[in-house]
């Protein structure tokens, strides 16, 4: 057998517009129990998927000040957060958790919904 060499998986490669990056990050919150730093270091993945260059820009922030804010080391400030979401396109938005556990009930297979 030959040798095989493989690239690290990042998922920034992936991510090729808002609605992709929207889907991501809903996908870590409902994997990391709202973990911030699993969700900074998400927006990170989306932040490196738009371009750190382009995000800095735009933001104000310079690009050490986004890549530390989002390395998922510390908790960001909420300020930096709301900045970058809103430079990617995003935006935060809440919805009670009730209607969670009532999409979750609705699932066929899913824990609630079994």
């Amino acid at each position: 057998m030959g040798n095989s060499t493989f690239s690290p998986y990042d998922p920034s490669d992936y991510l090729k517009d808002a609605s992709d990056m929207a889907a991501y990050l809903r996908a870590v919150i409902e994997q990391s129990g709202e973990d911030p730093h699993q969700l900074a270091q998400a927006l990170g993945v989306a932040a490196r998927a738009d371009g750190l260059n382009e995000l800095a820009r735009e933001t104000g922030l310079s690009k050490s000040e986004i890549a530390n804010a989002l390395s998922g080391e510390d908790d960001p400030l909420f300020s930096i957060v709301l900045k970058i979401t809103k430079a990617l396109g995003l935006r935060l938005a809440f919805r009670p958790a009730a209607e969670d556990q009532q999409h979750l009930a609705s699932v066929p297979g899913s824990e609630k919904g079994a």
